[in-house]
Parts: structure tokens; sequence; C-alpha cells
């Protein structure tokens, strides 16, 4: 996966590799050209079927319950692979049935081993054993490449965006597949989300999601993901890659990986701040 250059300058031979596969990783480039949609004429969906959508997504995405998962993010400069990082994710639902609490354990690389992240309600917070203090951080600060704090936890579109329909439309999805979706408008209803906005499309048979525009608060395009490689996991086909180009620069990709999902009981106590020096979690 150190091969990561773009079909148009890479040599023939190469070139024809590269649009053969988009399972290597020279293939993600070519997510990096601009979709091309259609709209259908549609009739509107109303605000509150759009956000039924939204809620049947994340269902799609989320399996029930508490789980873990490992989640390995993978970035990309200039064509080349440049770092990588493994994360232990321990996801459990609010005691108020609201937004999942988080709690992120760094594998890799060695230098970052057994640090914590932590997501209880509201309030996001960084662990490291070395010095053993905790200091709250922000979920749209950047972890690695294109991810943030926030892409890597476990969320509820539903919970803090407001979903409007836009428009039925023909895509491009992450397989390189012509895809008939729906597209969202979402709107965040707290400052706290990693996003103000987001063009959101899902799969007009499924509500699988296909493809995110992520956006500042004046709508600028800050990364585009492809949600892609639908596996069966615990009991329902749900995404196991999501592909992150840059709204910039599309040679600066991100490629976040899950596996090893598993329900389990997550203890309450793990999402509390206080608990996390004495966390040894499996």
């Amino acid at each position: 996966m150190s091969d990561f250059r773009s079909p148009s300058t890479a040599p023939d031979g190469l070139r024809r590799r590269l649009l053969i596969g988009l399972g290597a990783s020279a293939g993600l480039a070519l997510l990096a050209r601009p979709v091309l949609a259609t709209a259908a004429p549609t009739p509107s969906i109303s605000p509150a079927d759009a956000q039924a959508w939204l809620t049947a997504s994340d269902e799609v995405r989320n399996p029930p319950g508490s789980f873990s998962l490992r989640n390995t993010l993978t970035e990309f400069r200039g064509g080349r692979q440049s770092a990588q990082s493994v994360l232990t994710v321990f996801a459990r639902p609010a005691r108020n049935g609201g937004q999942y609490d988080n709690l992120v354990r760094f594998d890799s690389p060695a230098r970052d081993a057994g640090k914590l992240m932590l997501r209880n309600g509201l309030d996001l917070w960084f662990y490291d054993p070395t010095t053993r203090a905790s200091v709250r951080i922000s979920p749209q600060q950047r972890l690695l490449g294109q991810a943030s704090n926030g892409d890597v936890m476990s969320t509820r579109l539903a919970l803090d965006y407001r979903a409007d329909f836009v428009a039925r439309e023909t895509i491009t999805d992450g397989e390189r597949e012509t895809r008939e979706t729906i597209h969202l408008a979402l709107t965040a209803g707290r400052e706290d989300v990693p996003y103000a906005r987001l063009d959101y499309w899902m799969d007009a048979n499924d509500q699988r999601p296909v493809m995110a525009h992520y956006r500042s608060v004046d709508g600028r395009l800050l990364k585009t993901a492809y949600f892609r490689k639908y596996r069966e996991v615990l009991g329902q086909v749900r995404p196991t890659e999501t592909v992150i180009i840059d709204g910039l620069d599309p040679d600066w990709v991100t490629l976040m990986q899950t596996a090893d999902h598993a329900l389990r009981d997550i203890p309450a106590a793990w999402m509390q701040r206080e608990f996390l020096p004495r966390f040894r979690g499996e």
C-alpha cells in the first residue's frame, strides 16, 4: 500500500492495473475526480421523512447496543503512504438514550500505544498514560490525515443534524458503480459537532450511506468521503471502509478501515473521565 500515484501520471502498465482494481490503494485516486450527478424529477420528501431516512442510515452504519471494533487509519500524501494508526473503539449507548459514549484506545504506532480518547456526552477528553493527565479536546481536531477525532467515534447523525431533502440523484459510488441515491442536506443542531454542514447521499433502495461532503459554516468543502466495502457485520450489511479526500488537495487521502466488530457489554465505568488511569480493557 505504499504506491499511490494518480492514473494520469502513472506508466501505462501501472495505469491499467489501477483502473482494474479499486481494492489497490492506488485506485483510490480515481475517487478524487469530480462525481457527476443527475437529478431526477421526484416529489419532495418531508422533513420528517428526511430525518427518518437519516435515522435508518445510522442503523446501517452502527451495530445495535454496545460494541467494539478495530479502526485502521492510513494516510496517503502525494501518492504514497505517509502514516498509519490502529485504534480500538469501544462504543456504548449513552444512559440518557442519546448519542453513543466512546472510549478509543491507541494500539499503534508504538509511540501512541495506550493513549486514550473518551467521549462522554458533550465532553471529549484525551488521556496520556505517561503523564497520567487528561485534557479536553475538540472533535474537530485532526487525528490522522483527513480523519478527525469525531470521525473515528461511533455517532448517530440523526441526533446531531437536521436533515432536509435535496433531490433524487444518480451518482458514482466508491466502487465506481452507478447508484440511485437520495441526497440530503444536513445542518448541525449544535456547535460542538465536527462539521457544521454535510451533503449526504444514501442508496435510494436500502438507506446505505454512499457519499458525503463535509462543509464549513460558510459552505466550503472540507473533504469528501465514500462509504464502501459493504460486508455482513453483526447481522446486517455495513460499510467497512471509508475513503476520505481533502477538499482542496485530491492527493491527500485517508483510508479508514474497520474490522473485528463484536457485540459486548461495555461497562458504564469505562466512560468516566475518572476511570481513565485505571483502564486496562480488552
